[in-house]
């Protein structure tokens, strides 16, 4: 689904823009959301960026991250009253309302015509209009398309085009994953010729860690990667203590399950997090293996092929027990899969 010249009609005049993305906002969110919002207020639009939660402060140097609002009660009268005024709520990154937590019944019941661009599969019909292409790498190669498309590119500065790479750098696994298209790298050479520092942005977000997550990191790679060769499977468990114990922040645990994924052999792997209010689950896969079918039958779950989340309200012991019980299920998929 493609409304692009439905879209560009919508904003043809100034409006009143809200743009919103999931929780726990990745640099694919931002990316989107800050590139966007970089290119509406060009077009005269008054544009404001809500995010669900926080988000990690590698994120922050985006242009516009200033005046994001990060949502929590204390603002909910506000960003409510915004949601009511706004002519057009975009949302982006995400296919189903669930994934904005306190914000959606907000969306939903806004006046405001919704525009959803996004590249997860099975979205949910709360649109009034959708870019929407599950073949895209990232929601920053949709926007990136509806400038373009648009006749507007000449509108990308310096400071949209890194958000937009930022998002599509690290949605492919820096142009590693098997979304990587002609597409992706088209995209990313456009970006380039704008003289963007694509060394700056990889290190703002890749090598500023602190210290407590790279003690996280140690303690999880030698005390809590568990690994089942005879199924090609390994997981991390990390409970609500331990997370406290190693103080993390928002986006600590981002990236954790990519080293399970990484051991030698391993097709599918897990991570198990304990957030209190129910269990959060992270499945990554290589090849053929799709990890979203695993997560949306057992876990009421979704995302990609190879990257999806799904969610237990059970506890931390029993969700494993019960993973644990599934992965059997799929052996023969898991060793068959190369």
């Amino acid at each position: 689904m493609q409304d692009i010249e439905e879209i560009g009609t919508l904003i043809s005049q100034p409006k009143t823009v809200l743009i919103t993305t999931h929780q726990n906002p990745d640099a694919d969110a931002m990316g989107s959301s800050l590139g966007l919002a970089g290119y509406l207020r060009k077009k005269g639009h008054r544009v404001t960026v809500v995010t669900p939660t926080d988000y990690p402060l590698n994120l922050h140097w985006m242009s516009g991250n200033d005046d994001v609002i990060a949502f929590e009660e204390k603002v909910r009268v506000s960003v409510s009253q915004m949601m009511e005024e706004a002519d057009v709520i975009f949302c982006l990154d995400f296919s189903s309302l669930d994934r904005i937590r306190e914000l959606a019944p907000m969306v939903r019941q806004s006046r405001a015509r919704k525009v959803l661009i996004d590249h997860h599969l099975e979205p949910e019909s709360f649109a009034d209009m959708a870019l929407w292409d599950p073949s895209a790498a990232s929601t920053t190669e949709l926007i990136f398309r509806l400038i373009v498309e648009l006749g507007e590119k000449d509108l990308i500065d310096i400071p949209i085009a890194e958000c937009l790479y930022a998002g599509l750098m690290t949605d492919t696994g820096s142009f590693r994953h098997s979304n990587t298209t002609g597409n992706v790298h088209r995209m990313a050479a456009q970006l380039l010729d704008l003289h963007i520092d694509v060394s700056s942005i990889h290190r703002r977000i890749f090598d500023n860690v602190t210290l407590d997550k790279f003690r996280l990191l140690g303690y999880v790679l030698n005390e809590k990667l568990k690994v089942l060769p005879e199924y090609k499977f390994a997981y991390i468990t990390l409970t609500d203590a331990e997370l406290k114990r190693y103080r993390s922040k928002t986006g600590d645990t981002e990236g954790l399950v990519n080293y399970a994924l990484a051991v030698e052999g391993v097709v599918m792997a897990a991570i198990l997090i304990d957030r209190n209010e129910e269990i959060r689950m992270s499945f990554r896969s290589i090849g053929n293996f799709s990890v979203r079918d695993l997560a949306s039958t057992h876990f009421e779950g979704g995302g990609h092929r190879n990257a999806s989340g799904g969610r237990s309200k059970l506890s931390l012991a029993e969700t494993e027990k019960k993973l644990l019980s599934i992965v059997p299920l799929y052996q023969q998929q898991l060793l068959e899969t190369v």
